[in-house]
């Protein structure tokens, strides 16, 4: 199952700290996962755009800064935009954990906040890509 989920990860807005990134989607090629890094200083519209291109399970972005609030929320309107409300999207990196069921309350489907182990990363993603498409489907 895990070879048939396709992920996409970028960065949007102005963070340039990619190196958690690049790891993460080492971890989810090494999960089985086919992974589509996009790389830094994209814009939510690049991303949904893409996410819609590349008929992606998953989005996951990444944040260094304090700019995860906004930037999610543009995210999702992108994506809503394009359709893709089927879609995982997950976050991670360094997000406070009191923003975390802000973050979910808005619409992101998981928050992977810095010190998560991978391992709960890619359960989440291989147990949940899939169901959110079939469930929006029905």
């Amino acid at each position: 199952m895990a070879d048939s989920i396709r992920v996409l990860l970028g960065k949007i807005g102005l963070d340039g700290h990619d190196r958690g990134i690049r790891m993460v989607a080492a971890w989810l090629r090494d999960a089985g996962m086919e992974v589509v890094y996009v790389g830094t200083h994209q814009t939510a519209e690049r991303l949904a755009r893409a996410a819609s291109e590349e008929d992606a399970d998953v989005v996951g972005l990444s944040f260094q800064g304090a700019d995860h609030i906004p930037l999610c929320k543009q995210m999702l309107e992108q994506m809503k935009a394009r359709g893709l409300q089927d879609r995982l999207l997950v976050v991670g990196g360094n997000i406070p954990r009191v923003d975390i069921p802000l973050l979910k309350e808005m619409g992101v489907d998981a928050v992977f906040a810095s010190g998560t182990p991978m391992s709960k990363s890619v359960t989440y993603i291989m147990e949940n890509a899939h169901k959110k498409r079939s469930k929006e489907a029905k």
